[in-house]
């Protein structure tokens, strides 16, 4: 347990929510949306990923609450509710997912930097990779120094970083222009009927809410337990708020097909078509600030993840140890290894960033399922229903609607997400498999050996899907 020194308050629980969901995602919406569908569509994809991203924030404050001996509570609900091996398979998908996520970070701030120096080109240059190295290691080293310190910073940070959102916002409302709005409403010369431009938004609205369990996974340094609770939906709240406007308005102030045709950063072109090239210098500058942030805030959260997995005998124990400002050491070299050779692999991807924003998506929806199935579980069978047991029924419908909104995530990405996952959760299972024989146990039950033979023969599909071209990144 962690001394009263690393404790976090709530506002640094709500920030942790922040700084982990406000980062690339965000900046780029307009030209995410626009490129698949206009403002009808886009209201419809936000209800449906609201509503869904809102039960899923409930689950994780209900299990905060009525489970607070479940720590890092992402995979750790996961083995509790269905065993060792889906635990591990649910902690090794989040921290995998994370790891890419933290690598489109970098591509992004390159993207943002091509648009003034073209040496950067769309963030997967050599030239931006060798960069994007660089920034790695360096917050490695700051974050090797200790967890309460990076904590702080990510506090300042996030209060920056809204600020460039929140102007951005303020100036798109005064230039607002109905008749604009109304061109766009179903998306001008788009094909495709409603669902289908909807379904083709849901993985980014994943993205830009992944970082929600940002305050559950550091429930172990929360200074009070309901914190944790109160910060998810606190952050949840506001970030929502923010990602629908930054959507909505620039379909006020220009043609969807503009809007679509912009690159990424897409928030920084769309301010300079409205104020002229200092919008761009401004939206960019608070992206490298946001990125950054929330670069750091991932950071913390895949060494944690690895970290507790490891205490729970769920990986390897190497993992487990801790340096002396009592950071996950051996955990975060693990990472920010994993982040490099990601980085390094963008060089032959044609859109990086979009494949690491679609792949993050996929990979965190396991976990997320999990955690909604757990609260399911818990609610039907009334576990830890003696205290407060009138809360049970509404429990149980929170946690189905949040089981169906990822089961339909997952279905939206479509089965090109599905087997890429596999590619990565087959290997990874070695790590399953070194700290169960570490451990002297079995290592699968029999439903354990038909999950992995299902991922490896995912995996196969997918490694020949690759060298087939039938699968393109």
């Amino acid at each position: 347990m962690a001394s009263n020194e690393q404790k976090m308050s709530r506002v640094q629980l709500t920030a942790m929510v922040v700084g982990s969901m406000v980062g690339a995602g965000i900046f780029s919406l307009p030209r995410t949306f626009a490129g698949a569908t206009g403002p009808l569509g886009a209201v419809i994809a936000w209800l449906i990923a609201g509503t869904g991203m809102y039960m899923l924030a409930r689950v994780f404050q209900a299990l905060a609450e009525r489970k607070p001996d479940l720590d890092a509570g992402v995979f750790a609900y996961a083995k509790a509710g269905f065993g060792d091996y889906p635990g591990f398979l649910s902690a090794f998908g989040y921290w995998i997912g994370s790891c890419i996520g933290n690598v489109s970070y970098w591509v992004l701030i390159k993207s943002t930097l091509g648009a003034f120096f073209p040496i950067f080109g769309e963030g997967n240059t050599v030239i931006a990779i060798v960069v994007a190295s660089a920034g790695i290691w360096l917050f490695h080293f700051m974050i090797l120094k200790g967890v309460q310190q990076a904590a702080f910073i990510n506090t300042v940070v996030t209060c920056a970083k809204v600020i460039p959102i929140l102007v951005f916002i303020v100036i798109l409302a005064f230039a607002f222009r109905m008749e604009l709005f109304s061109a766009n409403l179903y998306g001008g010369d788009l094909t495709g009927n409603i669902f289908e431009q909807v379904r083709a938004t849901m993985l980014v609205t994943v993205f830009v809410f992944i970082g929600i369990e940002g305050a559950s996974v550091y429930s172990r340094y929360a200074r009070e337990r309901s914190d944790v609770g109160r910060a998810t939906i606190m952050g949840f709240i506001g970030v929502t708020a923010l990602m629908v406007l930054v959507t909505m308005l620039p379909y006020a102030v220009l043609q969807r097909a503009d809007i679509a045709g912009m690159r990424q950063p897409s928030m920084a072109a769309v301010l300079e078509a409205v104020v002229g090239p200092w919008g761009a210098v401004f939206v960019s500058l608070g992206l490298i600030v946001s990125v950054l942030g929330a670069y750091l805030a991932w950071s913390l959260i895949c060494a944690e993840v690895l970290f507790t997995a490891a205490k729970t005998e769920d990986m390897p124990a190497v993992f487990a140890r801790e340096n002396a400002n009592k950071v996950p050491a051996n955990a975060l070299w693990l990472t920010n290894a994993i982040v490099q050779l990601l980085v390094i692999s963008t060089y032959w991807s044609a859109d990086a960033f979009a494949l690491m924003l679609n792949l993050t998506s996929a990979m965190s929806l396991i976990p997320y399922l999990f955690v909604a199935a757990y609260g399911y579980l818990l609610s039907r069978r009334g576990e830890s229903y003696q205290v407060r047991p009138q809360e049970r029924r509404r429990d149980l419908f929170i946690a189905a609607v949040a089981c169906a909104y990822t089961v339909f995530m997952i279905y939206a990405g479509g089965l090109k997400f599905i087997l890429l996952s596999a590619i990565l959760y087959a290997p990874g299972t070695l790590l399953y498999i070194w700290a169960r024989r570490e451990q002297g146990k079995q290592v699968f039950r029999p439903l354990d050996w038909a999950v992995f033979l299902i991922a490896v023969l995912g995996a196969i599909v997918g490694i020949y899907g690759l060298a087939s071209g039938r699968i393109t990144i």
